[in-house]
């Protein structure tokens, strides 16, 4: 039987893809670390939600973010190859199959104008919190490109969009629940 534990990060380092080792504390470790806590949260979320749509499009996410992870755990400098080499990337395909799912939702469902409240229901309030560390997730990334670059620049793009996918289908989730909506955020004069 295999043991689960190899004792390798046991002095705080990591080994990356493609070669080379490197601090758990590297924000390229924050980042694909954060990419885990997001498939994670979308398998949460697929044991809440109903919807088959909402299903089929956060199983293919699920996948991308696989994609996503491995490129930020490349090694560029151990590396003869490129990452698209090697493994599959996260293209412009990726985000315009995005962009048509939200705009496809877009058409079944109203959102408004109002802040949602999060917890119309199990599902899309597992997808909400999915988006939120999607957003942590995206900052990570943009972090990562500031200070050591990233050279697959449609991750920061198809990330950003992942979090407008989410949003909608929560409330594709919702579409048949009364959701509550948050109006008046500006101070009235009596206030």
């Amino acid at each position: 039987m295999a043991k689960i534990y190899t004792k390798n990060g046991d002095k705080g380092n990591t080994s990356l893809f493609m070669g080379g080792t490197i601090s758990k504390s590297d924000i390229r470790v924050d980042a694909y670390g954060t990419v885990d806590e997001v498939v994670s949260t979308l398998g949460f979320a697929k044991t809440q939600c109903k919807e088959s749509k909402v299903l089929e499009i956060l199983d293919k996410l699920q996948h991308s973010l696989f994609k996503i992870g491995a490129e930020l755990s490349v090694n560029k400098v151990k590396s003869r190859k490129k990452p698209e080499d090697i493994i599959n990337t996260i293209d412009e395909g990726n985000i315009t199959e995005v962009e048509n799912n939200i705009d496809s939702i877009l058409k079944k469902i109203d959102i408004g104008n109002e802040f949602i409240m999060p917890g119309t229901s199990s599902g899309s309030a597992s997808l909400d919190i999915a988006r939120t560390v999607i957003r942590r997730l995206e900052r990570s990334i943009v972090k990562l490109n500031e200070e050591i670059g990233i050279e697959n620049k449609n991750i920061i793009i198809y990330v950003n969009r992942m979090s407008d996918l989410l949003f909608v289908l929560a409330r594709l989730e919702d579409r048949k629940k009364n959701t509550k909506k948050i109006r008046g955020i500006r101070k009235k004069k009596n206030d």
